[in-house]
């Protein structure tokens, strides 16, 4: 399995995730991507092949697919940030779209290759404000460079599946590549650092005792740990693989739509209390060029009817997860939080197996 963008946070769970399954897994990442990475230091004895490279330069691309021959391609890089989009639109559409456009290339062109999942964001709806779900037949759209570009590689990755582009660019007598894409909610979890995101942003203030500045407290977004879509991406891979005709689409990939949605003052308040953090207090600095959007929610019916995926763990054990990570991060050595976040990932397995089984008996019933 190929995964791009392999160092950063997401690429670095799922490589985690791969690791323990057994997988053989191979990378793409930029050379400047942190070292020992957002997860800390895996053990020496698990081998993770991976390369520096740029997915908007096409031969960095093309050479890690000559190289590692994947089966199935699961693309995370890109600019995720929606404030850096503002700073740097240019790079983002490169990297976004042109990089997007790059590992489809050469999927298309590498006879080994079955499966892409190119990974976007919950951001590429055109935003109503809406107090419901956004599915996958809603329009695409984006007013601002990060959602715009995630939407212009959602077309591109339609565009791919085509069975004249396919015809034209796969190796005589291979069989066609699946290509989906993946939209996935507000994603939290340890190692993540970045920011202008909410998550790091408190655990920053928290550890060095500052006040919580808040630019959009009344916003609305589906949060969910980390593992809950690449579960996601991981089961969208393998069903592509088996099947390309029937799966290459879009599949959201959100949190239960169990009780009230939770704001970002709701989710600042509750890590504050969570960590026990009596020295930092919430402060709001509106963000006056209005950048953001207020209503932001996914509907993962269609990946629960053709895929059979559920999300499931709540926001309470989600949150709990993740400050036990954040705790960890600053008092153990980097092996020590690779063991940690791979337990997680365990617990998270054990959890999905158990609510299989009682999917499965529940089901019966019913009939």
């Amino acid at each position: 399995m190929l995964v791009t963008g392999q160092s950063g946070f997401k690429g670095s769970w799922l490589t985690a995730w791969l690791l323990q399954l057994g997988a053989e897994v191979s990378g793409i990442s930029l050379r400047t991507a942190v070292q020992p990475g957002p997860l800390g230091e895996p053990p020496a004895h698990l081998h993770i092949s991976s390369r520096g490279g740029d997915v908007t330069r096409p031969e960095d691309v093309f050479t890690a697919f000559e190289e590692h021959r994947p089966e199935v391609v699961i693309h995370l890089a890109a600019q995720p940030l929606v404030r850096r989009a503002y700073d740097e639109p240019r790079t983002t559409f490169e990297t976004n779209v042109m990089g997007t456009v790059n590992v489809l290339d050469a999927a298309l062109r590498s006879p080994s290759t079955r499966a892409v999942v190119v990974v976007t964001t919950d951001k590429v709806y055109a935003n109503r404000e809406w107090e419901w779900g956004y599915r996958e037949i809603d329009e695409l759209g984006g007013h601002d460079p990060y959602s715009a570009s995630k939407a212009a590689a959602e077309l591109a990755a339609r565009a791919y599946t085509t069975s004249a582009v396919q015809q034209l660019h796969r190796p005589v007598g291979s069989p066609p590549v699946g290509i989906a894409s993946a939209r996935a909610g507000n994603i939290i979890g340890g190692g993540d650092w970045a920011q202008d995101r909410l998550l790091p942003d408190v655990m920053r203030a928290i550890a060095d005792g500052r006040d919580v500045v808040l630019r959009n407290p009344t916003a609305v977004r589906p949060w969910q740990h980390v593992v809950e879509p690449l579960s996601g991406y991981l089961w969208l891979g393998a069903c592509l693989a088996l099947d390309p005709g029937r799966h290459s689409r879009p599949y959201n990939f959100g949190p239960a739509p169990s009780g009230p949605p939770a704001t970002v003052r709701e989710m600042a308040e509750s890590l504050l209390r969570l960590w026990g953090a009596s020295g930092s207090k919430i402060v709001v600095e509106t963000d006056r060029l209005g950048r953001e959007a207020q209503q932001l929610r996914l509907d993962a019916s269609r990946a629960q009817t053709d895929l059979d995926w559920r999300p499931l763990w709540n926001l309470d054990r989600t949150l709990t997860e993740v400050v036990r990570w954040y705790r960890a991060a600053y008092d153990l050595t980097p092996s020590r939080l690779w063991e940690l976040s791979t337990t997680q990932i365990r617990d998270y397995t054990a959890d999905a197996l158990n609510a299989a089984v009682a999917w499965a008996i529940c089901d019966r019933v019913s009939r």
